[in-house]
């Protein structure tokens, strides 16, 4: 077991008590708690709707679907993220068309972004990755100028903002992810975000199982072909439990990262990513680029300090070869080059500046 964990997931008794309350009542699928957690999200976001799902994989798919795509239809994606990006435009039939990113932020390159657009397009799904916000002024211009849908994976971008106003509020459909790696975790599960009535309605019913609103004298009409994504009461307690302490959480992942920034300031070997411009980061991962990163990570990781690369370019794998549901519009160079470099270094609410120092001590030996 590393000495110094990647990650540590925030879980007090408090918040072990909200699990059991929900144990001992026998109410475990989805209920209050849920519907407790979604209020709190909306809340926090300051959106119209929050849906809580399975997870961001669900819910990505679920927007594709309130949006009306699929076969014939395209999505653009970059090509550096993880593979849910890209699945979910297969699993609606759709074809994912996968560019470049940029070599600063790692974010998805606009410029090939719009260059890839066709009139199959029906959206983009840029990723807000690490917590870095997207520049959505610039997304907001082509969406305008094309008439695409912008449906932002924001997995790793709860409490991020641009100019502002938090992730979640500006593209047409956000999706936010609460695997044990993001402060604010269910375990698994995610939540959709959307100011769209029509959008919120379609969804909340789809993951019911295409339930409708209205009742019968038999019980619930189902007044669409849905399926089963509801997040439970007990993993919705452990999020809720999280969420009452967000503003904590969240600041004390960014006076962490800061301090990071700090140590690292004139140490040679070491480039650190940019922020979109007007953008706050939320930090889900704290993210730099070194030359032999893989021996890098083993020799540290053979010292107990855990860390991870960043994630992954989809055009190596063989899951995204090209074909009728797969289109490249490359080069990649950019996102090669964060995939063979990026290093994720330990980021928790209970890491300590003395760890800090270890990390970045034994990284400046190796490098």
């Amino acid at each position: 077991m590393a000495i110094i964990p990647l990650i540590k997931p925030y879980m007090t008794q408090e918040i072990k008590d909200r699990v059991a309350a929900v144990l001992d009542s026998g109410y475990l699928t989805e209920g209050p708690v849920t519907k407790d957690f979604e209020s709190a999200i909306r809340r926090c976001i300051g959106c119209k709707h929050a849906i809580a799902v399975t997870s961001c994989t669900t819910g990505l798919e679920m927007a594709l679907r309130a949006l009306g795509i699929g076969s014939g239809d395209e999505v653009i994606v970059p090509d550096y993220t993880y593979p849910a990006t890209a699945d979910v435009v297969g699993i609606v039939g759709a074809t994912a068309v996968i560019v470049d990113v940029s070599p600063q932020t790692m974010l998805i390159d606009y410029d090939a972004l719009e260059a890839a657009i066709t009139p199959r397009t029906k959206a983009v799904i840029p990723v807000s990755l690490f917590g870095n916000p997207l520049d959505h002024d610039r997304l907001a211009k082509i969406k305008k100028k094309h008439g695409i849908y912008i449906v932002e994976d924001a997995a790793c971008a709860l409490g991020a903002e641009y100019k502002g106003t938090k992730i979640g509020n500006q593209a047409d459909i956000t999706v936010f992810s609460h695997h044990p790696r993001k402060f604010i975790t269910t375990g698994e599960g995610g939540t959709i975000t959307t100011n769209n009535d029509e959008w919120a309605a379609w969804m909340d019913s789809y993951k019911h199982f295409g339930m409708g609103a209205s009742l019968s004298r038999e019980g619930a009409v189902f007044t669409r072909i849905g399926s089963n994504y509801k997040l439970s009461n007990i993993l919705a307690a452990v999020g809720l439990g999280q969420m009452y302490h967000f503003d904590e959480l969240l600041d004390r992942r960014i006076y962490l990262a800061d301090n990071y920034l700090k140590l690292l300031k004139d140490v040679d070997g070491v480039e650190i990513p940019q922020t979109t411009p007007g953008g706050k980061h939320s930090y889900q991962s704290f993210c730099i680029f070194v030359r032999e990163r893989d021996r890098i990570m083993q020799e540290m990781r053979t010292k107990g300090i855990e860390v991870q690369i960043g994630t992954y370019a989809l055009h190596v794998h063989p899951a995204f070869t090209a074909g009728p549901q797969i289109v490249y519009r490359g080069p990649f160079n950019n996102s090669r080059h964060a995939y063979e470099r990026c290093l994720t270094l330990p980021l928790y609410h209970e890491l300590s500046e003395t760890d800090q120092h270890v990390v970045i001590s034994v990284l400046k030996e190796l490098l």
